[in-house]
């Protein structure tokens, strides 16, 4: 198994952490089905952006880190 190597820039990972805390409070304003949906969807920008590394973009190669990684 190879290890997470940070494949989000500063941007990228403020801007999902921004669009998961938001899709989570507006799921926790909700309520119901679509609330937890919307919870639940909040969920994966919101750790991605925590933790600086997309599985999406490790699939497809996509670094938006400034630095560069080998």
């Amino acid at each position: 198994m190879t290890a997470m190597t940070m494949n989000e820039g500063k941007i990228d990972r403020a801007m999902r952490i921004i669009v998961g805390v938001v899709l989570i409070a507006v799921g926790f304003y909700l309520q119901g089905t679509w609330g937890i949906v919307l919870g639940v969807v909040g969920l994966v920008p919101l750790l991605t952006g925590l933790i600086g590394w997309c599985p999406l973009y490790a699939l497809f190669n996509i670094n938006t880190c400034r630095w560069i990684q080998h």
